[in-house]
């Protein structure tokens, strides 16, 4: 009878240890049971050398850490015996199989389990995650922490922190150590725990701290994988309600067929039998890939001859175990890459969903919707399903939300140039600091949308600094956020996260008036455009025209050549211009005509009499500037706000000398420095510029023709959050709504309306276009059309009459 030897390196101190070598008894009893002429002997932890050397295994099954499976699978190198690892590796393929060519990994891919985390935290948009895995006696992760941080980079998501625990058997207190290291997550802002690579045990630990400091609550999310997440049915019910809300990345099997019945009843038994203070005695996917490590051993071997033969031979299987399809591909199991995506709900778990890296998320692996992807914004309602921590009804924020007892912190620029935006003050009667402003109010309006969802309580700190110091007091976490008139600049979204822009921004160019002197040669031709000089001149010659027509044969003063006819036509026309015409009209057609013309005349020369008399009397005001270019070549003094970023902006982009700009505080100190010709322009940002030019309308002027003089412009004003912060888009969707329903542009309106002297004040004199004649015209020409129409038809039926009574 020939024998088959196999060497088990399991570890029976731990759950999967105890799992893997029940399954392999299970394994080996079934093939002796039925097999006449093969019988299989196990051998259990016996170093590997003496496996080969004194025991004569054929293979071994292997459940050591990466490391020490590397040292396994050098001695089965030496020995020439295959390796059946389960450990999981992120190291490439061809690395494996170059350094040890007999080992084979039964493990499937971590790269997919990665991804499929990857994918979960994507698709809930959340920005800042804290992993946390566990390290073998060696430090070593498998490369599973690189790996996951490189998909994760991918798609816009940053790793706030990394939480690393060394094995569980190597701590002389796990309690006192793993408490000590989760107390140090509460300082973190990110609230979205991946626990990447960790065993039953310490995972187990992991959770009862994070349950009891508070970590597994309302806004946290869970994610737990491979091995902690297939394990979960091995953990008892005391334990795994610690877990609540946790998502759980598992493989897929299948538990409706009649083999996984029989292995499953047979498992049972010997477990209960051989570890009897183990609570549950479920079987995970580890014992049943360890079943079928068995199987495809005991199918190799009938087929081989040779330790090359058998490793040859048992890359080739291709079967379909109690774990799935077994099949091998560069000496790497190929099961098809199905994940169970499972949420820990009271003392149990319950499915949700799969996931593939073919088809994404579905909802069952039986149904018609796993063979298409799901679309993202079927996401949301997909996962309604879940419970998560603290019970809450919606996504988890994922990030330390704000609570009564502790509030978001906001800084509020304290120190501002224009008040309309934000003021501070303090308030002896009630002994504390008031916030007023077109910015806190928007924020206030945004709190009324926001707290429709979920509350935020918040505390107005006031910050006296530059603009740049509170945004990096947000970057550096001393405040929350910062409220305030806030440009969005490319340095400063790198270091913090913007809301949507409630204003846009730009660099103007503000100067003061002077009167410009006019050219009065030439003043009696502006108060017409071109254009309307030019239509008015056609529509002229079309009246005379019509006139010559009408009256050429009844009217005796249009005797003669057709010229003479024509210039006494264009001389009646024309004398009508200041109702100075003589000329007798005997055609009652013509008389009509005449009339609507003398009505076009009278507003044309009513209209240019005014302009003309504005234009005389109205001074023309230009800016006193004529552009930068002129500041420069002058050595002109211009002022600004010092604590903005515009200063560095004028120096390092527009070329100034540092000597010629000078730092204004307050805008009511702009007017007193341009009247005592201490700057020669200022230079505001658009925003600034209209509140200042709403308030001092008169004297000053944006030098340039377009609203933003210097051309410059910006992300616009936004209030900032740190980086990740998911409040950011909920407060750039709530400001979006403020835009569509109209109440920012009422907000503008309150703040920024012009005064009443400003309302009404108007120093220029534009030139009247045919726009505010084109009806007028129409009526003339078209009037005239018909009355030479009528005539024409009149005068054929007098011909036609005359040759019907000849």
């Amino acid at each position: 009878m020939n024998t088959m030897s196999i060497g088990a390196l399991l570890d029976n101190n731990t759950r999967i240890g105890k799992e893997m070598r029940t399954a392999v008894k299970v394994a080996g009893r079934n093939f002796n049971k039925s097999s006449e002429h093969h019988q299989a002997f196990l051998y259990f932890q016996n170093p590997a050398q003496e496996f080969v050397r004194e025991k004569n295994v054929q293979s071994i099954i292997s459940l050591s850490t990466w490391t020490e499976t590397a040292l396994v699978a050098s001695v089965g190198n030496q020995e020439k015996v295959p390796i059946i690892s389960f450990a999981m590796s992120a190291i490439e393929k061809p690395i494996i199989q170059q350094h040890w060519p007999f080992l084979v990994q039964m493990a499937p891919d971590i790269k997919e389990q990665i991804k499929c985390i990857t994918d979960i935290v994507r698709s809930f948009q959340w920005r800042k995650v804290i992993v946390i895995y566990e390290v073998d006696s060696h430090g070593s992760d498998s490369g599973a922490f690189t790996l996951l941080s490189e998909t994760l980079m991918a798609v816009g998501v940053e790793i706030e922190h990394r939480l690393v625990l060394p094995t569980f058997s190597s701590l002389s207190d796990p309690n006192s150590f793993v408490r000590q290291e989760v107390v140090h997550l509460l300082s973190k802002q990110a609230r979205v725990f991946i626990v990447l690579k960790t065993t039953l045990e310490l995972g187990v630990l992991l959770f009862k701290e994070a349950k009891e400091l508070r970590l597994v609550q309302k806004d946290s999310a869970w994610i737990i994988s491979d091995p902690l997440a297939d394990l979960l049915d091995s953990v008892n019910t005391s334990v795994i309600s610690s877990m609540e809300g946790a998502l759980g990345v598992t493989t897929y099997f299948s538990e409706s067929g009649r083999s996984f019945r029989e292995f499953k009843q047979k498992f049972q038994q010997i477990f209960r039998s051989d570890y009897p203070n183990e609570d549950n005695s479920e079987p995970s996917v580890y014992a049943l890939r360890a079943y079928d490590s068995v199987t495809a051993i005991r199918k190799a071997i009938k087929k081989s001859n040779s330790s090359t033969m058998f490793l040859e031979t048992f890359l080739s299987t291709n079967f379909t175990g109690l774990s799935g399809l077994v099949s091998f591909r560069g000496g790497e199991l190929m099961q098809p890459s199905v994940l169970n995506i499972v949420n820990v709900v009271g003392k149990r778990y319950k499915e949700v969903g799969v996931w593939s890296s073919k088809l994404g998320f579905s909802r069952s692996v039986d149904t018609e919707e796993s063979r298409e992807k799901l679309e993202e914004k079927n996401m949301e309602k997909w996962f309604d399903s879940v419970n998560w921590p603290g019970d809450l009804k919606r996504i988890p924020k994922g990030w330390s939300m704000p609570t009564e007892a502790n509030p978001i912190r906001i800084g509020v620029p304290g120190r501002t140039s224009f008040e309309k935006f934000v003021k501070v003050t303090w308030n002896s009667s009630i002994n504390s600091w008031s916030y007023s402003g077109f910015c806190i109010d928007i924020f206030l309006e945004v709190l009324k949308i926001l707290e429709q969802r979920y509350p935020l309580p918040y505390e107005f700190i006031p910050f006296y600094g530059s603009y740049d110091e509170i945004v990096d007091c947000v970057a550096n976490k001393t405040f929350d956020a910062v409220i305030g008139d806030i440009t969005i600049l490319a340095n400063r979204s790198g270091a913090v996260e913007f809301t949507q822009p409630f204003t846009e921004s730009g660099l103007t160019m503000v100067v003061t008036v002077k009167s410009q002197a006019q050219n009065k040669a030439w003043i009696f031709v502006q108060p017409f455009t071109g254009e309307m000089w030019a239509i008015t001149g056609a529509i002229l010659l079309y009246t005379v025209l019509i006139v010559w027509l009408l009256e050429r044969q009844l009217n005796p003063e249009y005797e003669g050549r057709w010229w003479n006819q024509l210039n006494t036509a264009l001389w009646f026309t024309c004398s009508s211009l200041f109702f100075a015409h003589r000329e007798k009209v005997y055609n009652n057609y013509t008389r009509i005509v005449v009339l609507v013309w003398l009505f076009v005349v009278l507003a044309l020369t009513s209209s240019y009499t005014a302009n003309l008399s504005s234009l005389l009397t109205v001074p023309r005001l230009v800016p006193s500037v004529s552009g930068i270019q002129w500041l420069k070549d002058k050595n002109a003094k211009i002022g600004c706000d010092g604590d903005s970023f515009v200063r560095k902006y004028l120096e390092n982009v527009l070329g100034f000398h540092p000597d010629n700009i000078k730092n204004i505080s307050s805008q009511y100190d702009y007017p007193k420095e341009f009247e005592s010709g201490n700057i020669t322009a200022a230079f505001l940002e658009l925003p600034y510029q209209k509140a200042f030019l709403n308030y001092y309308c008169e004297g000053y002027i944006v030098s340039g023709n377009t609203s933003s003089a210097v051309g410059d412009r910006f992300g616009g004003l936004g209030f900032a959050f740190q980086k990740g912060s998911p409040i950011a888009d909920d407060v750039s969707q709530a400001i979006l709504t403020l835009s569509e329903n109209g109440r920012l542009k009422q907000l503008e309106l309150e703040y920024f309306s012009s005064s009443h002297k400003c309302s009404h004040n108007s120093d220029s004199v534009d030139s009247l276009s045919w726009q505010s004649f084109w009806g007028l015209y129409i009526f003339s020409a078209g009037t005239s059309a018909i009355c030479y129409l009528m005539f024409s038809v009149h005068q054929f039926y007098k011909w036609w009459h005359k040759e019907q009574s000849i």
